[in-house]
């Protein structure tokens, strides 16, 4: 009888060439998140992955040097002989060099059967792979400018705790944790956000990103959370909303209204005067109010509306999936069967004695000795 074929385990990794690099850096206080970077917390990733039992990682390739670094570090660790790193298998794509191709390469990790995909990028970039592959399960680290939606976390944790799901060793009931989104409808066109969904008065996408206070007409959040930067954070200042809340929140904004204080971008502050504010309950179509503007997901201007057009603005809760890093690791830590190191009984003084031991005074017990010195 035949064996049955057994498959690799495959993780994806995306890393935004393009994030952390808009014209946030030159309206607010953003930082470069440097080619380089990127390149070593790939590199970062790799060894838990790794050593934990990732046979292959799909990787997307890019013209700005981060493939180009892994590639170098690939073929300086085999020299080295060091704890082996996955198979890295770099996509075989076209690149148009914009925010298509994460998309693309999304899919393809997809078809070829990963159990996950590692995001570097911002909010942008997690709710381009998010809409390209609702279910493909996302591990999150920032490299981006807001960086509300994904963690800020080493890479090495994340690793750690992606091969832990990656390999069966924690359950998807455990590792994974469903998330919110926003979906905005212009006529036919969809799309979706993760965190928020910003209707401005400006009728061009231009620079693309929202830095304006008196540009935004209205606001949508399918979160708000106190420490964020961003636009949800002027939700926050009104109400916060967690991210497990079956709730968002939405705002009118313009002159006339409450003028409250809120960190827009990297060290600005900016006042927004805020008229309403009220729930948003799930599966409920709102209506955006007719203007000529434009909607910006997740802090970037996507959709241009003209005056006679119809926008919808919808809260699911259905959205992507991303890895509790946290739930995972502790996951790991108790084991199927409880601690992996058994406890010992309190003892005030030296180490304790552990429970299961069967060690006796006349073979020799420390505590004896303890208590003779």
């Amino acid at each position: 009888m035949a064996k049955p074929v057994q498959r690799d385990i495959s993780v994806g990794i995306i890393a935004n060439p393009a994030s952390g690099r808009d014209i946030r850096r030159l309206t607010a206080k953003a930082s470069v998140f440097p080619t380089a970077e990127k390149a070593n917390m790939i590199q970062r990733l790799l060894g838990p992955l790794g050593q934990l039992g990732v046979d292959r990682v799909l990787m997307m390739p890019d013209m700005t040097g981060i493939a180009a670094g892994v590639l170098r570090a690939l073929q300086s660790h085999h020299a080295s002989r060091l704890p082996p790193w996955p198979r890295v298998e770099f996509l075989d794509m076209q690149l148009e060099e914009d925010a298509s191709d994460s998309a693309r390469a999304a899919r393809l990790i997809e078809q070829a059967g990963a159990a996950l995909v590692v995001v570097l990028g911002g909010d942008g970039t997690h709710r381009v792979v998010a809409a390209a592959c609702p279910e493909l399960p996302m591990a999150t680290l920032s490299s981006g400018t807001n960086n509300v939606f994904p963690d800020l976390r080493e890479a090495t944790v994340t690793g750690l705790a992606a091969a832990l799901y990656a390999t069966g060793r924690v359950p998807a009931q455990v590792a994974l944790q469903r998330n919110k989104r926003l979906r905005i409808s212009v006529g036919r066109r969809s799309d979706i956000a993760l965190v928020d969904v910003c209707v401005t008065r400006l009728d061009h996408l231009g620079a693309r990103a929202v830095w304006e206070p008196a540009s935004i007409a209205e606001l949508y959040v399918s979160f708000a959370e106190p420490d964020a930067i961003g636009l949800s954070a002027i939700a926050a200042a009104v109400a916060p909303v967690t991210r497990s809340a079956a709730q968002g929140l939405r705002l009118q904004c313009g002159s006339g209204g409450r003028p409250l204080l809120a960190p827009i971008a990297p060290g600005v502050l900016a006042t927004v005067p805020v008229r309403q504010a009220a729930v948003m309950q799930p599966g409920v179509d709102y209506p955006v109010a007719p203007l000529r503007g434009s909607i910006a997901l997740d802090g970037e201007r996507e959709i241009e509306v003209d005056a006679g057009e119809q926008a919808l603005v919808r809260l699911e809760l259905d959205g992507p999936l991303t890895l509790d890093v946290p739930a995972t690791l502790a996951a790991a830590a108790r084991g199927p069967g409880g601690p992996a190191i058994p406890f010992a009984e309190p003892s005030a003084r030296g180490w304790p004695h552990p429970v299961d031991s069967t060690t006796t005074k006349e073979e020799g017990d420390p505590r004896d000795h303890h208590a003779q010195s």
